[in-house]
């Protein structure tokens, strides 16, 4: 779903999700000098955080376009192609390791978690951010527009080892996953976005509500963005922007 996406996921969602980094990197203990391994960079917004923090930086994705992105947007992080859940590294090759939302996205998340466990030295630190199952509204737009156009909406496929997407779900999920000391909370805040630039993620390929709108004729992705416009109309306060309520789970653990 992110194949072609990244520079349409950077000038649209990427914002939004980069608002938990600082956050990500304190449960993660990430300071000057320690080795991090950044998973599922993307653009290379938690590198880039990292990196200012004179850490050693490692930073991989599964995306050429985001390794590019990341490359660029990190200069000084070593940014690679690599897939969950076989990363190429030997045992305990880092201090820390970080995964930016990324673990909702993987089709096994416990061996992807594993993995992680893997590459972390005895006492290092894991942390990770996941989307709240239910309390998020930022997507929300998109299904209204989807849902007033007549389109129906993406199907997201059940990983094959799936969770509560809540902080007890995603601390068991680590718990089950080897890792320990595991804490997990909820971050909360309200993002605040020009309406057509974050139509730009969707009309752009972005995840699977991105493939969605782009798979429709050009007389329904009219309608589509008619539907969205107007949804917005309700919305949008007097700087144009929309208020975008946000809610992540950030869980961290140790390595035993």
């Amino acid at each position: 779903m992110w194949a072609g996406a990244a520079e349409a996921y950077a000038g649209s969602f990427a914002a939004l999700c980069g608002a938990t980094a600082e956050a990500l990197l304190d449960a993660a203990e990430v300071g000057a000098g320690t080795r991090v391994l950044d998973v599922g960079t993307g653009p290379g917004t938690v590198a880039a955080a990292a990196m200012a923090r004179r850490a050693v930086v490692v930073a991989v994705d599964a995306e050429p376009g985001m390794v590019a992105l990341a490359a660029a947007n990190a200069p000084g992080a070593d940014v690679r192609h690599a897939v969950l859940p076989e990363l190429p590294f030997s045992d305990d090759s880092f201090d820390a390791v970080v995964a930016n939302f990324v673990v909702n996205h993987v089709e096994d998340p416990r061996a992807a978690l594993i993995e992680l466990r893997r590459v972390v030295r005895p006492g290092g630190q894991l942390a990770v951010t996941i989307w709240h199952g239910t309390s998020n509204e930022a997507m929300s737009l998109f299904d209204l527009a989807l849902d007033e156009a007549g389109v129906e909406g993406p199907v997201f496929p059940t990983p094959l080892v799936d969770f509560a997407r809540t902080a007890e779900g995603l601390r068991g999920l680590l718990v089950q996953a080897g890792w320990a000391e595991v804490v997990s909370g909820e971050l909360a805040w309200t993002h605040r976005e020009d309406p057509e630039v974050w139509w730009s993620g969707p009309a752009g390929g972005v995840a699977s509500r991105g493939l969605v709108v782009t798979g429709q004729t050009p007389e329904m992705f009219a309608r589509i963005k008619s539907a969205y416009d107007r949804l917005v109309a309700e919305r949008v306060a007097e700087d144009g922007l929309i208020d975008l309520p946000a809610v992540a789970l950030l869980a961290s653990g140790r390595c035993p």
